[in-house]
Order: C-alpha cells, then structure tokens, then sequence
C-alpha cells in the first residue's frame, strides 16, 4: 500500500453505478472522472441519443490511498479498487497519462477507439502538430494506419485517429 499519502488517480470497479458514484463523490467535493459519450440508440423505432459510460463499470478517483479507501470502508460506496499484480498496492495511473486520457475522451471523443491493453509496445512519441498536440503515448499500426496509443497501465488503451508523421516525434 502506498503509505506516503501521496495524491493520485486510483482507478475503481464500480459495478455499473458509474453515474450514482459520481454524484455522490460530486457531493463530497472529491476530485474523479467518469468517462461519459454519446452514442444513438433504437427504443421502440425511435432513434434516441443517450450518455453511456465510455468505459463501462470505471470510475477514476483523485486522492490519497487513506482517503480512497475510506470511501469504500466508512462511507460505503459500492466499488472495489483495481490492483496492480506485482505489488498488490491500489493501481494509481500517472498524472499526465490521466490529463491526456481525460483531454481526449471529453474533447476527441468521435476521434478515438478504446483498444485492448495487450496492444504491442512501440516507439514513445509527443504529437507536436494538429489537434491531438501535446499528447505523448506510443506509436502503432492499427488497420496499416499509424495511430498514438495513450495506454493506461494494466487497464486499457485509447488511440487516435490516423495521424501523419510530420506531426509527430520522438521522445
């Protein structure tokens, strides 16, 4: 377990109340991201537009080990926190894999693809150019298209769209 108390991002199952979780930790001013998209749907011959959870049963809490795990323990929140494999410690995902994981799904939705997390390690790349500058993750082939992979670590990864290699370099 992560005794320093550092702050960081832990990532928790909620069991498909990613909504209710999310008003409740709203409530209590906790700092979390729940990743929400737009899709279309047929009810009853009708097309309807509804949010649904870009990534189905998450939910991203910011906060020190102590105070994420109160959550659970003393206030009763139904979710269960992921854990690394090696350690057993809470799963914290980097800051800068977050911000660039958050900026993507609320600003690029319609350009990104969530992909498996056993996708191949490539080159290390920051987009310099275009509308996903400033994202760093790495560099694959998906379709014979050259894509960023912004990977968040034993969980999953999102990609870009195609993205041309003048826009890109390596880090």
């Amino acid at each position: 377990m992560d005794s320093k108390g550092e702050i960081g991002w832990y990532v928790a199952k909620t069991y498909r109340q990613e909504r209710k979780i999310g008003d409740m930790l709203t409530c209590m001013g906790i700092e979390h991201f729940v990743p929400f998209h737009q899709i279309v749907k047929e009810v009853g011959g009708k097309k309807r537009k509804t949010e649904v959870p870009f990534v189905s049963g998450l939910i991203f809490v910011r906060g020190d080990v102590k105070g994420c795990i109160s959550l659970v323990n003393d206030y009763g929140y139904p979710m269960r926190y992921l854990r690394t494999y090696s350690t057993r410690s809470l799963l914290r995902v980097p800051d800068k894999q977050m911000e660039d994981f958050i900026y993507l799904v609320n600003n690029h939705e319609n350009e990104i693809e969530l992909q498996p997390y056993e996708l191949k390690r490539g080159d290390r790349v920051r987009v310099i150019a275009g509308s996903f500058a400033g994202i760093e993750g790495e560099l694959v082939r998906i379709a014979g298209h050259r894509r960023v992979v912004v990977r968040l670590e034993n969980l999953f990864s999102i990609s870009t769209v195609y993205i041309p290699s003048r826009y890109l370099e390596k880090i």
